[in-house]
């Protein structure tokens, strides 16, 4: 029988899955001050989803699986949008680091995520974390 991983699985019904079995772990705790914050400086407003936070964790995780190694500076760009400058040209603004940083603190806390070292600089899934998002997706199908 062939093993299934997070590839086989369609990504926005893996990331709310994952987003569900994080909630299990106290690590990933939402911060107080997440619901106050929006999540970049393209954005007016705070996400309207009181569970954004869990889904965010889960989407960058998924990244790390997906891309082997990230850094900070290239998942802000993956989390940017387009900013809305009144008559002026709408220009591409990176997305919140302060997120994005205290995701990956806890990740490695948790022990998901770990620091990669060579010619990549960034964050790597660990084993325990490779395993328990093989085990998500084993279980969704």
């Amino acid at each position: 029988m062939e093993k299934i991983t997070v590839y086989d699985i369609e990504a926005g019904k893996f990331v709310n899955k994952l987003a569900e079995e994080l909630k299990e772990i106290p690590e990933f705790e939402m911060p107080e001050w997440a619901k106050f914050v929006k999540t970049g400086p393209a954005k007016q407003r705070t996400p309207f989803e009181s569970d954004w936070w869990f889904k965010r964790v889960a989407s960058i995780i998924r990244q790390i699986y997906i891309k082997k190694v990230m850094g900070v500076s290239r998942l802000r760009t993956k989390y940017g949008s387009k900013k809305n400058r009144g008559m002026r040209p709408e220009r591409f603004m990176k997305g919140s680091g302060k997120i994005i940083r205290v995701i990956l603190q806890k990740s490695e806390n948790a022990g998901f995520i770990e620091k990669a070292t060579g010619k990549r600089i960034g964050r790597k899934l660990s084993k325990k974390g490779k395993d328990f998002l093989d085990d998500v997706a084993a279980s969704m199908k």
